[in-house]
């Protein structure tokens, strides 16, 4: 069984209305390893800062951000504990 790591995604979303769709679905269907979710629009400048904290394996963790990362206008890092 591969270990499970706790850690932190974040999201920059440009120009958010184009791609939220795609974005809260890919989130929905990694539900099983997103245990807090912060956003937040920045209206000003049309973008929009998300944070998700994860426990998940490597593989689910980097199956997500690769998801959300193909998507366009999406800048994603990942974040994770050592142990």
């Amino acid at each position: 069984m591969e270990t499970k790591r706790i850690g932190v995604i974040s999201i920059v979303l440009e120009n958010p209305s184009a791609v939220q769709e795609r974005l809260n679905q890919y989130i929905s269907e990694a539900g099983q390893i997103i245990i807090g979710r912060l956003g937040i629009p920045y209206r000003e400048r049309n973008v929009a800062v998300l944070a998700l904290l994860v426990d998940g394996t490597n593989d689910e963790i980097n199956s997500l951000t690769g998801r959300l990362g193909s998507l366009p206008g999406v800048n994603v890092r990942a974040a994770l504990a050592k142990n």
